[in-house]
């Protein structure tokens, strides 16, 4: 299996489809194409969510805003997972919790420790499609020679120095917590970096967030629709939302912005 992810909505993903099937014949699967424009920490996110889900794959992500300058392509080895990509610290996140999840996988109780790989390429037929130029070839390579054997490939170095998107730690003490915005969601639902530990007590009550009341729930449908509230998502994050409508625009919140949450 080959995962796809990007930013480039259509139809540029088809392109890279067709190089990787004109070398190898694996299963193609899309993980979204739809990440925020040219926002690596958001991809690094979302990715970091969803790739776990799957079984062992070669995973290309394409999300570049420095496509065509001297940063680097890199190959990460993450248990049986490898990711490929741009050296924008997009890949380490996701790579990381592959890790650690096939180490508790095979009993090892590894803390996350991954393999990367600088991948030489030749002068690219675009300096502006390294998805389909660099990084579907990489791709459609690494899954020819397979997961076990990237370190004896040719086009393939190992390298200690390498980007690596960090995610900001919310503080917390007894009267609340400080966050900020990780990413908001195509609902609308606006999703924190405050861990959903922080409500296991609190379900039922009212809280603030940035001095807007909302009471803490389990489902959406707690709420009438149209009411703002909080929660605790699929990812395990205290979450804003409305029932049936938008919490970004109910709590006037973006991407990045600080939240300020009152028990």
């Amino acid at each position: 299996m080959i995962t796809l992810s990007s930013d480039f909505g259509a139809p540029y993903p088809a392109a890279m489809k067709g190089v990787i099937l004109q070398r190898v014949d694996p299963r193609l699967v899309d993980v979204s194409h739809e990440f925020p424009r040219q926002d690596v920490r958001a991809a690094a996110f979302w990715l970091r969510e969803v790739l776990p889900w799957f079984p062992p794959a070669v995973h290309l992500v394409v999300v570049d805003p420095g496509v065509g300058t001297d940063r680097r392509a890199l190959v990460v080895r993450a248990g049986d997972h490898a990711l490929v990509g741009p050296d924008n610290g997009v890949l380490l996140p996701a790579a990381r919790r592959l890790a650690t999840a096939s180490d508790a996988a095979d009993g090892n109780g590894g803390d996350g420790e991954v393999e990367v790989f600088d991948y030489a390429y030749g002068d690219p037929a675009s300096r502006t499609f390294h998805g389909r130029d660099v990084f579907a070839p990489a791709a459609a390579a690494v899954h020819e020679i397979g997961v076990d054997d990237l370190g004896a490939a040719d086009r393939l170095t190992p390298t200690d120095e390498y980007e690596a998107v960090s995610f900001p730690d919310p503080s917390l003490d007894e009267t609340g917590a400080d966050g900020e915005v990780m990413v908001v969601d195509d609902f609308g639902n606006v999703v924190t970096n405050v861990p959903g530990e922080t409500l296991a007590d609190r379900v039922g009550d009212r809280i603030e967030v940035n001095g807007l009341d909302a009471p803490v729930v389990r489902a959406y449908a707690e709420r009438a629709p149209g009411e703002r509230l909080v929660t605790v998502g699929s990812h395990g994050n205290v979450e804003f939302a409305v029932n049936q409508g938008r919490g970004d625009e109910a709590f006037g919140l973006a991407p990045r912005d600080t939240v300020r949450l009152s028990w």
